[in-house]
């Protein structure tokens, strides 16, 4: 993928003054950790975050770096077609009895997206926990199935077909590959599942060629691993697929990002997965973003300095964090020259 690359990037030292990195707890365990860590930037434009996840590379890292910029020091020239946005609850992979604790979180959203595939869980576990969620949100409720990639193209036919009689909405990147989507899509055709693709489009060299591939019937996007606002908008375009924005368990800033970008779709068939603060025990912005009735708003927030302080991450993290920044910048630079 190439990297974005704002027209002029402000110097480092600009990006880099009154940053702070936090370190927000959550209330249940995602991805494998208990904390989210993230770069609060303030730009003219307002706040801005980047946090992409500690495992990715600095070339995949300076997406997020780029959309940050970009958030923080410019305006986005599309229109804002709607001030708020219908999302879902995101249930983590846990256990039946803990499902209507968390969802109880998610104030007045109708639809679920429910993780499955965990490591060292079974297909029975993922059962359970999706007619359990069913039997909560009943009939009207909609859910949505969220695999990260990890089954692999048998493992994802049998687990659609097992799951397919809970009235599934989609099932996100069942499939790590864009060849085993396609296949999948067929082999399913008869299902009423739609597929949804998340990491074939926002880690791809290519994001496009999921929609070419006919590999796909909604792209599920994030505006920080796409470079931004609008070269998000410029993909969907591209692709003329249907479009879920979706978080990468953001704080309230990145969420704001999110919700910017999801206010200027021109058309926004299905909840978006932008109601993650429900999972942050704490966050930086007052008051944060997260579902009432269903949706949130789309304007950008303001962080509380009592919150930077109360969560700014220790030293070394924030250490790592900045050199990590400077790497990520030092790589748009040179895409700039």
């Amino acid at each position: 993928m190439t990297t974005p690359v704002t027209d002029a990037l402000p110097p480092l030292d600009e990006v880099l003054s009154g940053s702070a990195v936090v370190s927000v707890p959550l209330t249940t365990r995602f991805r494998g950790v208990e904390h989210r860590e993230a770069v609060l930037l303030r730009g003219p434009a307002g706040w801005s975050e980047f946090s992409p996840f500690t495992e990715y590379g600095d070339a995949e890292a300076a997406m997020w770096l780029a959309a940050a910029i970009d958030f923080g020091w410019r305006e986005s020239g599309a229109a804002v077609l709607r001030e708020s946005i219908l999302v879902n609850a995101t249930l983590p992979a846990v256990a039946p009895d803990r499902i209507e604790a968390v969802l109880a979180r998610f104030d007045g959203c109708r639809t679920v997206k429910i993780k499955v595939a965990e490591r060292g869980q079974t297909l029975a576990d993922d059962v359970e926990r999706v007619r359990e969620t069913r039997r909560l949100i009943g009939a009207e409720g909609r859910i949505r199935l969220d695999a990260n990639g990890a089954w692999n193209l048998d493992e994802a036919e049998h687990a659609v077909r097992a799951l397919e009689q809970f009235d599934l909405e989609y099932v996100e990147q069942p499939c790590a590959s864009i060849d085993e989507l396609a296949e999948l899509r067929r082999r399913i055709h008869r299902i009423d599942v739609l597929v949804a693709a998340d990491e074939s489009v926002r880690k791809a060299a290519d994001p496009l060629a999921v929609a070419r591939a006919g590999a796909a019937d909604i792209l599920v996007i994030k505006a920080a691993p796409l470079g931004g606002i609008d070269r998000a908008l410029t993909i969907v375009e591209a692709a003329g697929l249907p479009a879920v924005v979706s978080s990468a368990l953001d704080t309230s800033v990145g969420l704001a990002m999110g919700a910017a970008l999801a206010a200027r779709l021109p058309s926004l068939e299905f909840d978006c997965g932008l109601g993650t603060g429900a999972l942050l025990g704490d966050d930086v912005a007052v008051p944060p973003v997260a579902p009432v009735a269903g949706a949130i708003g789309t304007g950008r927030v303001e962080v509380d300095a009592d919150a930077l302080r109360r969560l700014a991450a220790p030293d070394e993290r924030a250490q790592w964090w900045r050199a990590r920044l400077e790497r990520c910048y030092a790589l748009l630079m040179g895409d700039a020259r």
